[in-house]
């Protein structure tokens, strides 16, 4: 499937890494470099741009590395682009670690994971089908 995506940085573009990838990493685009304190939180700009077809959305998630070796993350995770959203994509980035951490233009700050999803139709109703589970959640199933 060919998406149109404007690159309004200096970065390539987002790309699978290798075979079996389900995301591709974003960077930053940044004209100067970013510190971000301990537990703060801020909005990265990535100078992409995208049109998705109906029936899909971009997930941006976490990258697992910058997470364990930085305490980065992103927060509203996953954060969804709909299909009909035209403006920048930006990132939320929160520091998770006790030190500050920087991120400078070109840095891997998110991965975006392309997914299908439908739509639906509530059916209001007075009672739900029974299963084996019921109401239980929240650890009901067990911890192993």
């Amino acid at each position: 499937m060919n998406v149109k995506i404007i690159n309004n940085s200096n970065n390539t573009l987002p790309h699978y890494e290798t075979k079996g990838s389900a995301g591709m990493d974003i960077r930053a685009n940044l004209e100067t470099p970013i510190t971000i304190a301990p537990l703060e939180r801020t909005l990265i700009p990535t100078g992409l741009f995208i049109e998705l077809p109906q029936g899909y959305e971009a997930q941006i998630r976490p990258r697992s590395g910058l997470s364990l070796k930085k305490g980065l993350t992103c927060i509203n995770t996953p954060g969804t682009i709909d299909s009909d959203y035209r403006g920048e994509i930006k990132v939320i980035i929160v520091n998770l670690s006790q030190e500050e951490q920087m991120i400078a233009h070109g840095d891997r700050i998110a991965q975006m994971v392309i997914a299908q999803y439908q739509q639906i139709t509530w059916q209001e109703s007075k009672e739900l089908s029974s299963t084996s589970r019921g109401t239980g959640g929240f650890g009901s199933t067990g911890t192993k």
